[in-house]
C-alpha cells in the first residue's frame, strides 16, 4: 500500500457486534491507513481503542439524533445483517432492505463523498425475481445501493469465513467447524475467505477501486490480498 495513503481513512463501520462486523472492525483498528473507526450498533462492541469511538443507536430507522455524529467519514463498511431463517419477506425486507437503504441515504445527505461496502451474500439475485426470498430482497438491496449516489458503491459477496483471531462475537458451529477450513481452501478455494482479507478488500476497495461493483470470493480473495 503506498505509504501516502498511511493513516488517513476514517471508517463508520456498523455490526460490530456480529461475526462479520467484528472481523472487519479487527482489522480495521490493525490497519495502517485506517486512522478512525466509528462504529454504529445497537449496543457496544467490548473493544477498547484509540481509534474507536462509539455510536449507539436503539432504532437504526431513526438516525435524526445522531446525524451529526456520521459526517465527515470516507467510507461506510455496512456489516450488520441478519438471517432470514423464521422470518416473513416482510420483516427480512424492513431489516435488510429498509434499514440498509435508510443508512446509506443519510450518509449521501451529509456528503456524496463517501464510499459504501454493503456486505451481501453469496447466491445473492440481482434480477429480484428468483425463488429464494433472501436473495431477491439481498439483490434488490444491492441494486438499490447502487442508485444512492455514493463516490463508490461496492456488494461484497463472501462465502464461507474463517474467524478473526480474537473474536469473541462468533455462533457455535463457526468455532466447532473451524477445523475445516484448510480442507476447503485446499479444495474449493473460491468458496472460502478469512474475514482478515474480506476485511483488506473493503479497505483496498476504498482506497484503489475496484472495476467491478458486486465482488464475488474471487475477487474479494484477490482484492483482499494486495497489500
Amino acid at each position: 500500500m503506498p505509504q501516502a495513503q498511511a493513516s488517513s481513512l476514517r471508517v463508520i463501520i456498523t455490526g460490530a457486534t456480529g461475526m462479520v462486523g467484528e472481523g472487519v472492525l479487527l482489522e480495521c483498528l490493525s490497519h495502517p491507513a485506517v486512522a478512525h473507526v466509528l462504529s454504529v450498533s445497537r449496543k457496544p462492541c467490548g473493544v477498547i481503542h484509540d481509534k474507536l469511538r462509539e455510536c449507539i443507536v436503539a432504532d437504526f430507522l431513526e438516525l435524526d439524533g445522531i446525524s451529526e455524529q456520521l459526517a465527515g467519514y470516507d467510507a461506510c463498511f455496512f456489516c450488520a445483517g441478519v438471517s432470514s431463517l423464521g422470518m416473513s419477506e416482510a420483516e427480512y425486507t424492513r431489516i435488510t432492505y429498509d434499514v440498509t437503504l435508510h443508512f446509506a441515504q443519510q450518509l449521501v445527505r451529509l456528503g456524496s463523498q463517501v464510499s459504501f461496502v454493503y456486505v451481501s451474500g453469496a447466491q445473492t439475485d440481482s434480477s429480484e425475481k428468483g425463488r429464494v426470498m433472501w436473495a431477491r430482497v439481498k439483490g434488490r438491496t444491492e441494486n438499490a445501493l447502487q442508485r444512492v449516489g455514493f463516490r463508490k458503491a461496492y456488494s461484497f459477496r463472501p462465502g464461507a469465513m474463517r474467524a478473526s483471531p480474537g473474536q469473541r462475537n462468533l455462533k457455535w458451529y463457526y468455532t466447532a467447524l473451524s477445523w475445516l477450513y484448510p480442507l476447503l481452501r485446499a479444495t474449493l478455494p473460491d468458496h472460502v475467505s478469512t474475514l482478515q482479507v474480506v476485511a483488506r478488500a473493503m479497505i483496498n476497495a476504498v482506497l484503489t477501486g475496484y472495476p467491478k461493483q458486486i465482488l464475488e470470493v474471487k475477487d474479494i480473495n484477490a482484492l483482499g490480498a494486495i497489500s
